[in-house]
Formats: structure tokens, C-alpha cells, sequence
């Protein structure tokens, strides 16, 4: 028998200061709060093994209020995080993680449900800060189960560790599928890395008004030049139309000449407008618009991130399918659970963004999802740095068809990588534009061994 049961459940918590700010959603904000967790299971046969999770608590992300302070939300989850840590603990069930996750997932929304009418807060714990918030219990299962096999995790997905099949998990449409004929057993070598343009990030020398001083890149055509960048996400502000037509015409200005310096021929952008776009109409306008003044720039996006409002019911009205049959256009707030999935598809979008800030557990049955409806995909992080940028970086390099790598927390917060860059140097060092994964072969989810 391969099942487990969890034992003990430890949580801790790190804090750490951007060195510069970050704009999502309007919003600009300077820190952020890591949620480490260490799950102890145990076999039939009485064999124990200590799994390690981590992830930033993203509330600015996963919990955007116009009534709440980002210190009620960031309290919020923080009480949340004990509740699930209680409700893992308490679980009795043996099982693959998967199936432990899954079962337990509904505890962890009434869970928020609990948290919300406790802190009487003017808005609900959404489903996703709930997903973000029990993100690392799922991932320290995931790593405790494959150390305690002696296996990396990937290699524990196929029927000799997860029973039955994915029709227990996605429904009837995917009975007879096991997870493993969706996942690569080895990662691959090497992946290009999304490098973060934000809003507030200077391009050149001409926009850097206050220098962090520190030695690392303070502009765009800085860091392009370090790291030898073909890709680059540029965040939008979804509400200026103007503003982020100039700001992709003024980033693909810096990029060029920087690239044509050093002989690069070839690189792309996704554009991520943070749901803030009104309408599809304004999408279009831009996209138009884009593709009049800088074909080049037009033709160098990869695709294009979440341009409306998560809640997808209330946008039956923006309809993605002209948007996509210019460029793949793909959800990343909205992507909750399968059911968001097939809707989005009925919308227009044409690909989906795997977050290991959603779970492990989540994201590899999306990713199963994605590829049976053949959609875009792409794996993304959430400013991870240490841990769980090792595990995004293991979703990344598994899934077959992921384009790149995102690793913000180097612009951001490289202190909190520190502590793992000697482990896999070559994962938290990017040459010429790309980082490896081929590394990610340890035990678990190689992040600890």
C-alpha cells in the first residue's frame, strides 16, 4: 500500500519587503508575507517522512477589497492558514495526496466561510484566497508523499500510487485517463523566463527618478542586458487606454534597441492587464491600435492575461472570441476550479494560467483539463521566491507545451532567495534569458531533501 496518513502539521510565517513597489489592480504595494508549512505522513507500514510548503500569502492578489485594509485581508488568511492547519491535522484518511486534498478542499471553504462571519469582515474570504491560502498544506503533502516513497513527486502520479482514474476527479469525460499521460516524468532542461515590466518599473535611464542603489538592474534595458531577457510580461493598467498603448510602443522601443545591440533577432511579450479592461471592445482598441503603430510589437506577443473581471458570470458580455483569433487569450483570477474552466472556454479563451499558488493538487488536474481541450497554457507565480519558486518551477517544467518560467521575486525580493540560490544555482540565475529545470529531480518537490 502506497497511501498516507498526515501525522503532525507545523506552520511559520516570513516577512519580507520589495525592494521596489509593485502595481496590481491599481493598487501599489511593498511587501509581502510567506505561510511555511512542514507536514509529517505516514505509510501503512509505519514509515514517516517531513514534507516542506511555501508560499506568500498574495492577499493584494487573491483578496482585492475596495471596503477592507491589506492588513484585515492579510489577517484574514492568516486565521484561515489555522484553521486548514487544524483541518489537515485532524484528517484520519489514508490516501494520495490528491485524493486527500480533494476530499478536504470543502472544509477549507467552510473554513472561510467561518473566518469571514468571525471577523465579521464586509467582504467574504473569496474562493481563491482560500486556494491560495491552502496552497502550501497541499504542497507539503505532495513533497512528504514523494519522500516518503524515495521519489520525486512526478513519478508518483501514475495508478501504482493514485487508484482509479481522472473521471474520480474531472467527471465522466475523462474516465479511463490517468494524471500521468498529461505529465512529463523528467522536466524539461530548460525554460525561457518571463521577466515582470511593471507599471511602476523605470525602462531607462530616463525614467529612474529614485535608484534602490543596491547593484542589481534598475531599469528594463539593464536588466535585458544582465540576463540576456527574450520575454518580457508587461502589466497594463486596464483603465487608460492611451497609457498602455504608450507603454507597449515605449517597452518594445527600449527592447528593440537593446536587442539589436546584442544581436537578438527574436523575443516576446504577454500582456497582462489585471482584469481592469471595462469590455472587450477596449481590448480590441488596443490591440488594434498596437498592431497600426508597432506591428512588431503586435506580432511579438505571446498571449494575452486575463484582460476582464474574474467573476465570470457577470461577463457573459464580453465574449473573448475576437480578441482570440488575433492572440490567445487566457484566464488566470478567474481559474477556480473545472467548472470556471468550461466556462471561460464557452467566453472565448483560448488558455489558462497554472498557478502553484492555487495548489499542486489543483493545478496539475487543470493542467490534465487544459490539455484534453487543447488550450494555451501556461505556468505563472505570484512573486514566489525560495520554495515555492522551486515548486512553480517543477509545474513548469512538467507540463508538457508551457511557453516560460515566471520568477518576479529575483526583481523584487531577491533577499528571500538567498537561502536557496547555493542549492540550485542555476535555477535562480538566468543565462541568456533562460533558467534550468532539468535540476528538479530530488525528492518530492525538490525544494528540500
Amino acid at each position: 500500500m502506497t497511501a498516507v496518513r498526515v501525522r503532525d502539521v507545523e506552520i511559520a510565517y516570513e516577512q519580507h519587503r520589495y525592494r521596489t513597489p509593485i502595481k496590481f489592480g491599481g493598487v501599489a504595494f511593498d511587501r509581502a508575507t510567506l505561510l511555511n508549512v512542514r507536514l509529517t505522513c505516514e505509510t501503512e507500514d509505519g514509515r514517516r517522512a517531513v514534507g516542506f510548503g511555501s508560499m506568500p500569502l498574495g492577499n493584494v492578489w487573491s483578496f482585492p477589497s475596495r471596503t477592507l485594509t491589506y492588513d484585515q485581508t492579510l489577517q484574514a488568511m492568516r486565521r484561515l492558514a489555522e484553521r486548514i492547519q487544524r483541518i489537515y491535522a485532524d484528517c484520519s484518511e489514508a490516501g494520495h495526496p490528491i485524493e486527500l486534498t480533494s476530499a478536504l478542499e470543502q472544509d477549507c471553504f467552510a473554513a472561510a466561510e467561518a473566518v469571514s462571519r468571525e471577523e465579521r469582515l464586509s467582504e467574504p474570504i473569496p474562493r481563491l484566497c482560500t486556494l491560495v491560502t491552502a496552497s502550501p498544506f497541499d504542497a507539503a503533502l505532495h513533497d512528504a508523499f514523494g519522500k516518503v516513497h524515495g521519489l520525486n513527486c512526478y513519478a508518483t502520479y501514475g495508478p501504482n500510487f493514485l487508484p482509479g482514474d481522472l473521471g474520480r476527479f474531472l467527471g465522466p469525460e475523462f474516465t479511463g485517463e490517468t494524471l500521468d499521460r498529461y505529465l512529463l516524468r523528467q522536466p524539461v532542461p530548460r525554460l525561457p523566463l518571463y521577466h515582470l515590466v511593471g507599471a511602476l518599473d523605470p525602462l531607462d535611464a530616463n525614467d529612474l527618478t529614485q535608484p534602490v542603489g543596491d547593484g542589481l538592474p534598475e531599469t528594463l534595458a539593464e536588466w535585458i542586458e544582465r540576463d540576456g531577457l527574450t520575454h518580457l510580461k508587461i502589466k497594463l493598467n486596464g483603465d487608460d487606454l492611451n497609457w498602455d498603448v504608450e507603454r507597449v510602443l515605449r517597452v518594445d522601443r527600449v527592447a528593440t534597441a537593446v536587442q539589436v545591440r546584442r544581436g537578438v533577432s527574436q523575443w516576446y511579450y504577454s500582456l497582462d492587464f489585471n482584469e481592469r479592461c471595462r469590455d472587450v471592445g477596449y481590448l480590441l482598441e488596443f490591440l488594434a491600435r498596437i498592431r497600426l503603430s508597432a506591428p512588431g510589437a503586435f506580432d511579438r506577443t505571446q498571449y494575452i492575461e486575463q484582460p476582464t473581471a474574474r467573476d465570470l458570470q457577470t461577463q457573459a458580455s464580453n465574449s473573448m472570441h475576437a480578441a482570440a483569433r488575433l492572440k490567445p487569450v487566457v484566464i488566470d483570477e478567474s481559474l477556480i476550479d473545472l467548472e470556471s474552466l468550461k466556462l471561460a472556454r464557452e467566453l472565448g479563451y483560448t488558455g489558462a494560467a497554472l498557478k502553484a499558488c492555487k495548489g499542486q493538487t489543483q493545478s496539475l488536474l487543470m493542467a490534465a483539463a487544459i490539455q484534453k481541450y487543447g488550450m494555451f497554457r501556461c505556468v505563472q507565480d505570484l512573486t514566489c521566491p525560495g520554495a515555492s519558486l522551486i515548486h512553480s518551477a517543477g509545474l513548469a517544467a512538467h507540463v508538457p507545451g508551457v511557453a516560460a518560467i515566471e520568477a518576479n521575486a529575483r526583481q523584487y525580493m531577491p533577499q528571500a532567495n538567498r537561502p536557496w540560490e547555493e542549492r540550485y544555482p542555476t535555477l535562480f540565475r538566468v543565462v541568456y534569458g533562460t533558467v534550468e529545470t532539468g535540476v528538479l529531480t530530488g525528492r518530492g518537490l525538490s525544494a528540500v531533501d
